[in-house]
């Protein structure tokens, strides 16, 4: 007769495993394949940027209030970087509830490091795009240095 303990199923463990690898799937559909939902030109944003920051100042000068916020409108897109998100987190989690019951180790760890990769593909992508959209505006300005030369006061001089 032996006085060892039996493991308990790794019901977490695979949980977690499930969980992280629909949020790693996901992260990769969104993407690849995405965004789902109908977008403006870069042009149009900036345009309508640059129209809101004008409206804002002269409302400034004038010594008007500013208007009433409005609630931002989700989208396709903003519902699968929530899902994803939630996924993910619970897939680290059920990692961790695997790991407090004693469950195979194989199992709890598959599922907080496919979680974890959901998270940081999420997080590397976005960075590398901010990184990327940082030089796109910079050399969209220096490209137009002549029209803003008055406004730089001098920046890009040699």
């Amino acid at each position: 007769m032996h006085d060892t303990p039996d493991t308990p199923n790794a019901s977490f463990g695979w949980l977690g495993f499930a969980l992280g690898a629909a949020a790693l799937v996901l992260t990769m559909v969104t993407f690849w394949a995405g965004p789902f939902a109908p977008q403006q030109s870069a042009g149009v944003s900036l345009g309508e940027l640059a129209a809101e920051i004008a409206k804002s100042a002269a409302r400034s000068a004038a010594g008007q209030s500013p208007p009433e916020p409005t609630p931002p409108v989700r989208n396709i897109d903003d519902y699968l970087k929530i899902g994803v998100s939630l996924l993910a987190g619970l897939a680290i989690t059920a990692g961790f509830a695997s790991f407090i019951r004693h469950e195979r180790k194989r199992a709890a760890l598959s599922g907080i490091a496919l979680g974890g990769l959901a998270v940081g593909f999420q997080l590397f992508t976005w960075t590398i795009m901010l990184i990327v959209g940082v030089f796109a505006i910079a050399t969209v300005i220096y490209a137009l240095r002549d029209t803003f030369q008055d406004i730089f006061g001098g920046l890009f001089d040699a």
